[in-house]
């Protein structure tokens, strides 16, 4: 608020007692209304950026602990006699003594094939001729999730395909029951970069799958299964068929 005083001296006494002091009072203009307050809007930039971190986000698919790919191990096989029976393992004289070779995933057991049942698996095969593990691993969470290996000496070639799967399920009651009562049976031959000849079937029976590759070397019939119960099949798959195709032979053929 401005306040304005200001005195007229006269010399006269009428103007004396005319005199007067005037104030004055200037009032300060109102201030203007207040506009409304607009909403933030984000340069046109940001939202163009945001807009397409979110379409990235929304659109690529999350990694999952399923779909990530599993670790192996090389287990080098010998199919061994009973006497010269060895423990699982990858050190330098079981990996040059190898016969075979397939990969194990990380976290499955083996089950150890004992000294007696190699005794008894050889005597076995002497009398019948027929085959026997030589190595077996297994899911821990389901031990029907599994990969092994049979051999038979004494065959220098492979029979016809049928012949062959007919003589494996001879000494394999579970495998007789999954080929009788099989939804589909597949098999074919496929030859590796060596050329050496392997069959390979696939069987999808009544709540299980299986995975089996034969082939000959060294005067030895080698059989490697992977078998799963359907609903692990389902779940492991890629890995199940990865361990099936790791399997081949070591040197000569």
């Amino acid at each position: 608020m401005a306040t304005t005083t200001t005195t007229t001296m006269f010399s006269t006494p009428s103007a004396v007692l005319s005199s007067t002091t005037t104030t004055t009072t200037t009032k300060p203009p109102p201030p203007p209304p207040c506009k409304p307050l607009l909403p933030f809007k984000q340069p046109l930039t940001t939202l163009t950026a945001a807009a397409a971190i979110a379409t990235i986000l929304t659109t690529a698919p999350l990694p999952s602990l399923a779909q990530e790919s599993p670790s192996y191990q090389i287990y080098y096989g010998t199919a061994a006699s009973a006497a010269n029976y060895g423990g699982y393992g990858g050190n330098s004289s079981k990996k040059d003594s190898a016969e075979y070779v397939y990969d194990v995933p990380a976290g499955w057991k083996e089950r150890l094939v004992s000294k007696v049942e190699k005794v008894a698996f050889f005597l076995y095969l002497w009398m019948v001729g027929t085959n026997g593990t030589d190595s077996e691993f297994y899911n821990p969470k389901k031990k029907t999730e599994k990969e092994y290996l049979t051999f038979l000496a004494g065959f220098r070639q492979l029979a016809p395909k049928d012949v062959i799967l007919n003589n494996l399920a001879l000494s394999d009651v579970d495998l007789q029951d999954l080929i009788a009562n099989a939804d589909s049976l597949s098999s074919e031959e496929v030859r590796d970069d060596k050329g050496q000849l392997y069959y390979v079937y696939e069987i999808d029976g009544v709540g299980t799958h299986s995975l089996i590759s034969v082939t000959c070397a060294k005067n030895k019939l080698y059989a490697h299964f992977v078998n799963a119960p359907t609903p692990e099949w389902n779940r492991d798959k890629d890995m199940l068929r990865h361990v099936h195709e790791s399997f081949k032979t070591v040197g000569s053929f």
